[in-house]
């Protein structure tokens, strides 16, 4: 026997489901035409005044104006037939330096279909899919992710609640940032803080090359921050004030080698900062939507990953903050504490 009514709200929560699932699809096409800025522009329109405004076919445009009305994604005014971007989705959706927007996030959802066939196949082996052997597109769409958190947290909040970190690095401090990705992080600190040095460190030459490009493109001086290949075991220099890992440590195949390596690479007086994806220490703690989210993305992405390489600790993206500072301290930092968080972050200080 089953609960008619359990059934029905359960039926009913699996049909969001599928309409967020269906509509990655159509949020990534908006994305690409660059129809949200169009609306947040030039306003509301009818499908026939969209078409005239972006040369595209009125038939689409009126079917994608019609899902996004059904999905909340925009207004619809039935006497004129227009639709409009709200403002609140506007920062979802058009607004680049919201620390709402959520375009990665539909992006990298859409590259988990890409991977499931290789993630399938691990199921049945238990071995990993290395992160360059995933979806190509998926390292813009992580650091397109990642990238709203950091601009308005990392020199606001983040390194500010580190001791002693922001006068080091107002003076002149070596920074080594590792698992840099396409290196949005790296960019931050070094165009806050000109006097210090900055040096970008990521196992994976595409997106190396792709950190190169924003600093070229920014106009950074390349002396004082680059961007190179290499692991967290095996990068060099030494020396440095302040090592940073955004978002990266749970994909390391030895996070423990990691944070050995990254001791024995600070100065005596420096310090390690850990922003890892929020997460409480109980499973159950992680039932909610942003844990959803994250074991979702976990699943498909952050566990092969770690799978693929030494060691394959795999400690995923709710690991939370018990496990983490375990892991830290087995590798040789003797204090750990939570220096910050977000809904989506924890921020965690360790030093020798």
């Amino acid at each position: 026997m089953f609960d008619e009514n359990k059934l029905n709200a359960f039926v009913g929560q699996v049909l969001g489901d599928l309409g967020g699932a269906y509509s990655a699809a159509l949020v990534k096409i908006g994305d690409k035409l660059g129809l949200y800025r169009e609306l947040q522009s030039g306003g509301p329109a009818t499908s026939a005044e969209l078409a005239e405004r972006t040369g595209y076919s009125e038939r689409y445009l009126r079917e994608w104006l019609a899902h996004h009305a059904a999905s909340n994604y925009l207004d619809y005014d039935a006497s004129t037939k227009r639709f409009r971007l709200p403002p609140e989705q506007a920062m979802v959706f058009a607004d680049e330096d919201s620390p709402v927007y959520m375009m990665g996030g539909f992006e990298n959802a859409f590259t988990t279909f890409e991977n499931e066939p290789k993630v399938r196949n691990a199921f049945r082996t238990g071995e990993g899919v290395a992160w360059g052997d995933q979806a190509p597109c998926m390292f813009c769409a992580v650091a397109r992710f990642f990238r709203p958190g950091y601009v308005h947290n990392l020199v606001q909040n983040w390194l500010p609640a580190l001791d002693g970190v922001v006068e080091k690095l107002e003076r002149g401090a070596k920074v080594a940032d590792i698992g840099c990705g396409h290196g949005h992080s790296t960019l931050l600190m070094a165009t806050a803080f000109p006097n210090s040095t900055f040096i970008g460190y990521d196992f994976h030459g595409g997106s190396i090359e792709a950190a190169n490009e924003h600093r070229d493109e920014e106009g950074l001086d390349s002396g004082r921050l680059r961007f190179e290949q290499a692991t967290a075991a095996d990068f060099k220099e030494g020396d440095f004030d302040l090592v940073t890992c955004f978002d990266a440590l749970h994909d390391m195949g030895d996070p423990v080698g990691a944070a050995a390596h990254i001791v024995r690479q600070l100065k005596p007086d420096g310090t390690w900062m850990i922003v890892e994806p929020m997460a409480g220490d109980e499973l159950s703690d992680n039932f909610n939507p942003v844990g959803r989210l994250f074991y979702a993305a976990s699943t498909s992405i952050c566990v092969p990953t770690a799978l693929a390489q030494q060691t394959g600790l795999a400690l995923g993206a709710q690991a939370g903050e018990r496990k983490l500072t375990e892991v830290i301290k087995e590798g040789g930092f003797r204090h750990v504490r939570r220096a910050a968080e977000t809904p989506f972050n924890i921020v965690l200080e360790a030093r020798p």
